[in-house]
């Protein structure tokens, strides 16, 4: 064998199988380019991605992308920052299954961007509420970033699919202003921006045994088709958390635009 050649042939192999999977080889985003998604999906409040900080079109301090501190999965929870809330990439698609222990991408939230973006309390979220048609059912959500239009687009799409109405109506609720349970930090049904479905079929962490640790046996009875269609409109599913909500999807645009660009699968 000529000196070389060894490496070219690896050289070949990889891109042999770059070509074929591609997909399975992207590199996740980079902060920055996770910065600049978030910026393009609330473009009418994310003015501009500095180096330390974001400058929002409210007239409002710049927010900080990241405080500094090292915390553990639990305090993000509690007190998550922007980096921390982009930290855990989002999988798409029509499979299920466990989540690896505190993979939570999208639980971890910034709330002090979530009250920017939408409001920082119920009497200013509750200005932008707005009616949105669920198979016959009046929902109120946000008309603020496009929330409004994305859930009647979900409905149209699942209209036509009759043999799911079971599983979506009634609806659990969508604007409710309260803290997540056992938490201090608020849901993001708090900004009008989620929704729960039919009860009759939610399986959730604190109901599965989890108790603080979240260590329950992983259950899901909702159609995956469901959950693609949420997710084709700027929805992630809380079937995809290590504390998982089943029955929750909440508007995270961002968070899907993250998954597309890191070609992020829950098939593989």
């Amino acid at each position: 064998m000529r000196r070389g050649s060894k490496s070219t042939c690896l050289r070949a192999a990889f891109l042999f199988l770059s070509a074929c999977v591609g997909e399975t080889l992207a590199a996740d985003p980079t902060l920055h380019e996770k910065l600049e998604l978030l910026a393009r999906a609330y473009p009418e409040m994310i003015a501009e991605v500095g180096k330390d900080k974001l400058t929002l079109r409210d007239g409002g301090a710049a927010l900080p992308i990241d405080d500094g501190r090292r915390k553990s999965h639990a305090e993000k929870l509690a007190s998550g920052d922007i980096e921390d809330s982009l930290s855990q990439i989002y999988p798409l698609g029509a499979c299920a299954r466990p989540p690896a222990a505190d993979f939570d991408p999208g639980r971890i939230r910034s709330e002090a961007l979530m009250k920017r973006l939408y409001g920082g309390s119920a009497a200013s979220i509750r200005r932008d509420l707005v009616s949105v048609d669920w198979f016959g059912e009046r929902l109120k959500v946000t008309r603020r970033h496009g929330v409004a239009k994305a859930l009647q687009a979900v409905e149209g799409e699942l209209a036509a699919r009759p043999k799911l109405k079971r599983y979506l109506v009634p609806s659990s609720g969508t604007f409710n202003w309260r803290n997540i349970a056992g938490t201090r930090t608020l849901s993001v049904h708090s900004f009008g921006a989620a929704i729960d479905l039919n009860t009759g079929f939610a399986d959730y962490w604190r109901w599965s045994g989890g108790g603080k640790s979240g260590a329950a046996a992983y259950r899901n009875r909702y159609p995956l088709d469901i959950v693609e269609i949420f997710e084709k409109h700027g929805f992630i599913w809380g079937g995809r958390w290590y504390h998982f909500d089943t029955m929750h999807f909440e508007y995270r645009p961002e968070l899907i635009s993250i998954a597309k660009q890191a070609s992020a699968s829950a098939c593989r």
